[in-house]
């Protein structure tokens, strides 16, 4: 008998592989189940339709938030985000098609999630992403071009506002909304990423001038939800595929 040999036919080689065989295994069905702890059950876009289970789903699991509030995964109460479509054709995974305005109809690159309907806070408690007007320690950097009072332009090339204020994330130092005055004095917010900022004019190719109108408001003047923002994200998302009936055909 060898050295690391228990019998015959065994050894101290053979017990670790396949130890380490085990632990493999259970490490896949524990990452596999967390995996579903977010997400299940699903939907499956059919009204009404089945419900996709998912194996193995994981026993809750109480989350303490730093706000003090607590959050449970999964949580079969948890709301979805609501959306207005049909399927465009019989068989399971066809392609929804938006019913009524496509822009607010949640689907697509517009869908959105229920998020909570509170703002977001830094580490000190305060509200995180706000405008410079109530942010008054913060400002433009001197090398770069202030696009307040810059005419916005949608993709039609049509005047759709002008830029009045700044919306800074005081935890991230960057700015994350350009805050636009339409005509008639209606303020809405344009997400940063979806603008091109030069020195004459603030760039939108996500949407025409004419549906500014429709983008979704905050509901308080100088802060922003996290559903809010899901929901003000996805209209512009909306547009880069609903704004015109053209988006949605080949490009050849």
């Amino acid at each position: 008998m060898e050295t690391s040999a228990i019998t015959q036919y065994v050894d101290v080689a053979q017990i670790v592989l396949y130890l380490f065989w085990i632990f493999f295994a259970g490490l896949i069905y524990y990452l596999v189940r967390e995996n579903h702890r977010e997400g299940y059950p699903m939907d499956s876009g059919r009204n009404p339709g089945p419900r996709i289970e998912g194996w193995p789903v994981p026993q809750p699991k109480t989350y303490l938030l730093a706000d003090g509030h607590s959050v449970q995964a999964p949580d079969a109460r948890r709301v979805d985000g609501t959306y207005q479509a049909q399927p465009s054709h019989a068989w399971n995974g066809a392609p929804l098609v938006p019913v009524g305005d496509p822009l607010l109809a949640g689907v697509g690159p517009g869908a959105w999630a229920a998020r909570a309907d509170t703002p977001d806070r830094t580490h000190e408690g305060e509200i995180k992403i706000v405008p410079l007007r109530t942010a008054t320690d913060h400002g433009v950097a001197p090398q770069d071009h202030d696009p307040r009072g810059l005419p916005v332009m949608g993709a039609d090339g049509v005047h759709a506002g002008t830029v009045r204020d700044l919306w800074v994330d005081r935890s991230e130092m960057m700015f994350r909304y350009l805050e636009v005055e339409l005509p008639g004095g209606h303020r809405v917010l344009l997400p940063a990423t979806f603008s091109r900022i030069r020195k004459d004019a603030v760039q939108v190719d996500a949407l025409l001038a004419s549906q500014f109108a429709g983008v979704p408001c905050t509901r308080e003047p100088d802060s922003i939800t996290f559903l809010e923002e899901e929901k003000i994200t996805a209209y512009y998302g909306a547009g880069t595929l609903y704004a015109t009936a053209d988006r949605q055909e080949p490009l050849f």
